[in-house]
């Protein structure tokens, strides 16, 4: 989707790709910085393979809409 969407001339402001979080620190990091990175969107679209979303991804989305931000998500899901 990151692709697809910068092909399309978006500025795409993606979540970084951290592999395994090893510490408590580490993932309060992210989350913090992935509600920056919601500060600085128009936008929010949530890729959600087979409409699934986690537990951070919730708290994201309730940030956003909190926000003004409008939100979608690539698959149907209960949010």
């Amino acid at each position: 989707m990151n692709r697809d969407l910068t092909f399309a001339g978006v500025i795409v402001v993606a979540p970084g790709e951290a592999g395994e979080v090893n510490s408590v620190e580490q993932k309060a990091l992210l989350d913090a910085l992935h509600l920056r990175k919601i500060d600085l969107a128009d936008r929010v679209l949530v890729v959600n393979p087979a409409g699934y979303i986690g537990e951070s991804t919730r708290r994201e989305v309730a940030y956003a809409r909190a926000s003004g931000k409008p939100v979608s998500f690539t698959m149907p899901c209960d949010q």
